[in-house]
């Protein structure tokens, strides 16, 4: 309680320090007037009283400052001295304050911006109760080895999901279409949500014939249903089917994403194997038991992995979840995403350590104009650790502002990176600027200070008075000086060279990308998705006229020149499989029939999306009654019948009795992405009439279906047009996603780059740095060495010897930057391997003309300063010595 006491009356002390202080000199002047009366009375004249009475006194400042040492918190008022007089010096230096507060705000902003990213997609933690015993399992299962795993798996209450899913939902105003998500009856009590109206599902909810219930999502019930709590045990029509509505979730309640508008159970039964064992192959997620560990949970899961083989009604792949893993949920969620974010986030570190160099080398030439200053203070009797925290202080303090500024900065940043990225970037509605982002950055500016101030510090706390005066103000330590200042102009070009060989790749990347041929002409091609309910089409004959008859209207509207439907938009992001039996092809022992990628479309499909048949014929009307065909893509006509005419061969759907003929090979689409025809598990295309799907047994007439015109017409004017067509034909068959091909080709190429912009502004921004850095120090060099260029010219130097002379100065720099630059780029591209399309991560041309660039950018840098030493004046100076 003494300490306490103690400290809080040193701290009042310290926070009326001025009226401190007039009372102790107040006090000081009566000890010295009492010894001056005293000594006058001894016979003294009042001057000799005077000055006798101050050499008995001692010091008076010292005297004071050891009283202020006695009575106050002597650490804290020396930074607030410390403080008053950096703020002081910057105010009256407004220039070197301006670009240095926004060198290190752009450096600071961009870190701030980046770990808001960070931070919300990778670190916060998951808005579910006990978040750390949630976990993903990294392979997918069917309903069937899902249930099964769900019994024989202890370690884990487990749980599936199933996006993609879309439901019409009519019966309240015009149709809509929903996206949905298909979930096992226990996702809600694993995840340790609740809804904020009625209930979840209950165990066993998603039973064939116990399962017809629904989960609306906030914004849906507020948007559709007017925020109606009524409408909890109503029931809505979705797809045609009657759905009890058991419950609402909160706002901020999106997974697995914020695209999902309603939970339906799965339908979950075992005498239905293609749908119980062959259809929607789901990731799982689960929650540790009390008691178990991750690596128990792991284990369990590989063990179930080796059993489930056994359960599959037919031959499984023996590779399927080989590297089956048991992983925190939610590093899961973000895997795809978080290299990206780790790249960007290294860049800007790196665009920080360039902004903390130029801002050391402005606080080095400072330091040289206050060398004088400082040798005398020291002199004076200012210990060196006194100088060293002073002039930290004024670092600190250069950057704090600079960090306030910055974070002004980045939540501006933050708002456009939430545009920029993909909407479907995991966790992107959680990015914000919490209390985490701004520790973050009161850490980094107090860091950045200490970085670019210490050496600086240090160097200048050496300076002797004698040594400054006999320099005539070029300094002491003109050599450190200028080795110091090459070292940090060298450090900043090979992290820029580092950051512009990163942009350089990704840049190329993204060309190759956006140059490569889909297969298909996206002009004048507008597509238009419409969907039916499943049951439209249980009557074949209904389905086909009304697409039939939208065909003809829509081909007959203005602008219109041919109009076609396809079950898979290229590019979309849906796939259609079928295996497929091959004429003279044999399924090796242990391997199922190969997996097709299965187009169905109308025969004016290929001309209105400009896929050219490459042989044979296309399809033509008459082949709805005749012999069942096909058309294979030329890839798959090479891996099947290589070096053959496939026109003439056979192909048949696994299933069914007849074979079809194939009539033509088309070529190849991108229709997976940019980057391959098909995935990986996808053997093959084969495209097959619309209208023949109507003769097959186990197959009938898919219901939703893409219309794609040909047309003149823009979106806007066309769907309003189109919206009405399809309402003549059936008001209950919504239309969505009205938008032209070419939208969906430049979507396709810009969410494997979405990342590309950010990582070319970090390094356009370093290499604009680097330029500064650069033309800096050859300014300071060349403004130290007046006298030594002034001498030159006098002893018969000539003007462009001058020039050059500050150009290999500069280019001496920048080539040994370029040299570290090229030797750690070469090494750490290879992490952009991954992200990368058409391009090495050792590409030469990038890596050439990167350097190339640096030199360019070098040479411009230099020639100011080149230019400036050129007109040295010899007259001058040797009249200034």
């Amino acid at each position: 309680m003494d300490a306490l006491r103690i400290f809080w009356k040193r701290l009042a002390s310290l926070l009326h320090k001025n009226r401190s202080d007039a009372q102790l000199d107040e006090e000081l002047r009566a000890h010295v007037d009492a010894l001056m009366e005293e000594n006058i009375r001894r016979g003294m004249t009042p001057e000799e009283a005077r000055y006798a009475a101050r050499r008995e006194f001692g010091g008076i400042e010292q005297t004071k400052e050891l009283y202020r040492k006695q009575r106050g918190l002597p650490f804290f008022e020396t930074l607030l001295q410390d403080l008053r007089f950096g703020a002081r010096l910057l105010a009256k230096n407004p220039s070197y304050t301006t670009v240095a507060v926004l060198t290190l705000a752009l450096g600071i902003g961009a870190n701030t911006a980046i770990f808001s990213l960070v931070n919300g997609i990778l670190l916060e933690p998951l808005p579910y109760p006990q978040a750390d015993k949630l976990v993903s399992v990294t392979g997918s299962y069917p309903r069937g080895a899902f249930v099964a795993m769900r019994e024989q798996v202890h370690s884990l209450d487990v749980a599936a999901y199933a996006e993609g899913h879309d439901f019409n939902l009519s019966g309240r105003g015009d149709p809509v279409r929903l996206t949905g998500t298909l979930v096992s009856a226990e996702l809600f009590s694993v995840l340790g949500a609740k809804p904020e109206l009625g209930r979840a599902f209950l165990p066993g909810e998603d039973l064939a014939g116990q399962d017809q219930y629904v989960i609306l999502s906030r914004d849906l019930w507020r948007e559709r249903f007017g925020s109606d709590p009524g409408i909890i045990g109503r029931p809505i029509d979705l797809d045609g089917k009657s759905r009890e509505v058991v419950g609402v979730m909160p706002a901020d309640f999106r997974f697995p994403s914020a695209k999902t508008q309603v939970w339906i159970p799965l339908h979950n039964d075992a005498r239905d194997a293609t749908s119980y064992w062959a259809s929607d192959f789901m990731p799982v997620i689960g929650r540790l038991r009390a008691g178990s560990t991750i690596s128990q949970a792991r284990a369990e899961v590989r063990l179930f992995q080796k059993r489930v083989f056994s359960l599959f009604p037919w031959p499984m792949p023996t590779d399927w979840n080989a590297d089956i893993s048991v992983v925190p949920l939610q590093s899961g969620m973000v895997a795809d995403v978080r290299l990206r974010l780790l790249m960007l986030l290294g860049a800007v570190v790196f665009v920080l350590l360039i902004a903390c160099a130029n801002v050391a080398n402005l606080t080095l030439s400072r330091a040289a104009m206050r060398e004088k200053e400082i040798a005398l203070r020291c002199s004076l009797g200012a210990a060196r650790l006194r100088m060293v925290r002073q002039l930290l202080t004024e670092s600190v303090l250069l950057a704090a502002f600079g960090g306030l500024l910055g974070l002004l900065l980045a939540y501006k940043v933050v708002e456009l990176l939430r545009v920029m990225l993909p909407a479907d970037t995991p966790r992107l509605a959680n990015v914000h600027m919490d209390w985490r982002v701004l520790t973050f950055t009161g850490v980094i500016a107090l860091v950045t200070g200490f970085v670019f101030g210490l050496t600086p510090a240090l160097g200048s706390s050496r300076t002797s008075l004698v040594e400054s005066l006999k320099s005539s103000g070029r300094g002491t330590s003109g050599s450190v000086s200028k080795r110091l200042r090459g070292g940090l102009v060298v450090a900043e070009v090979a992290f820029a060279v580092l950051l512009v060989i990163g942009a350089g790749l990704l840049i190329r990347s993204f060309w190759a990308l956006s140059h490569v041929d889909p297969g298909f002409q996206s002009e004048r091609v507008l597509t238009a998705r419409i969907t039916p309910n499943e049951s439209f089409c249980n009557g074949t004959a209904r389905c086909l006229t009304f697409y039939r008859n939208l065909l003809q209207q829509t081909s007959g509207l203005p602008g219109v020149s041919s109009a076609a439907l396809v079950n898979t938009l290229p590019l979309d992001g849906r796939v259609a499989k079928r295996s497929l039996d091959l004429e003279n092809h044999v399924v090796a022992a242990g391997e199922d029939s190969p997996l097709f990628w299965l187009d169905i479309v109308t025969p004016d499909y290929f001309p209105v999306m400009g896929i050219p048949i490459l042989s044979g014929r296309g399809f033509t009307e008459s082949d709805e009654a005749g012999a069942p065909v096909a058309i294979i893509a030329a890839d798959t006509a090479q891996r099947f019948w290589p070096n053959q005419d496939p026109i003439g061969k056979h192909v048949r759907l696994l299933n069914d009795k007849d074979w079809r003929t194939i009539v033509g090979v088309a070529r190849d689409v991108r229709a997976y992405n940019l980057q391959r025809n098909a995935p990986a598990w996808v053997h093959g295309t084969a495209y097959i009439p619309f209208n023949s799907t109507a003769t097959l047994e186990d197959w009938r007439v898919p219901a939703e279906m893409t219309l794609t015109l040909r047309t003149t017409t823009d979106e806007a004017q066309f769907a309003p047009v189109l919206r009405r067509t399809v309402a003549a034909l059936s008001p209950e068959v919504p239309v969505s996603e009205i938008k032209p091909m070419q939208t969906i080709v430049s979507q396709a190429i810009s969410a494997p780059t979405s990342t590309t912009p950010l990582f070319v502004a970090f390094a356009g921004l370093a290499l604009a740095l680097g330029i500064i850095g650069i033309y800096g120090v050859l300014s300071y060099l060349v403004s130290r060495r007046t006298r030594e260029i002034g001498i030159r010219v006098a002893l018969g130097a000539r003007r462009g010897d001058i020039f050059w002379l500050v150009i290999r100065e500069g280019l001496k720099f920048a080539l040994t930057g370029i040299a570290l630059g090229l030797i750690v780029s070469f090494g750490l591209s290879r992490l952009l391997a991954s992200e990368l399309y058409g391009v090495s991560p050792a590409d030469p041309a990038t890596y050439a003309g990167v350097s190339l660039l640096l030199i360019i950018v070098t040479l411009l840098a230099c020639y100011v300063p080149a230019r400036r030493a050129m007109r040295v004046d010899p007259i001058n100076v040797l009249r200034l010595e």
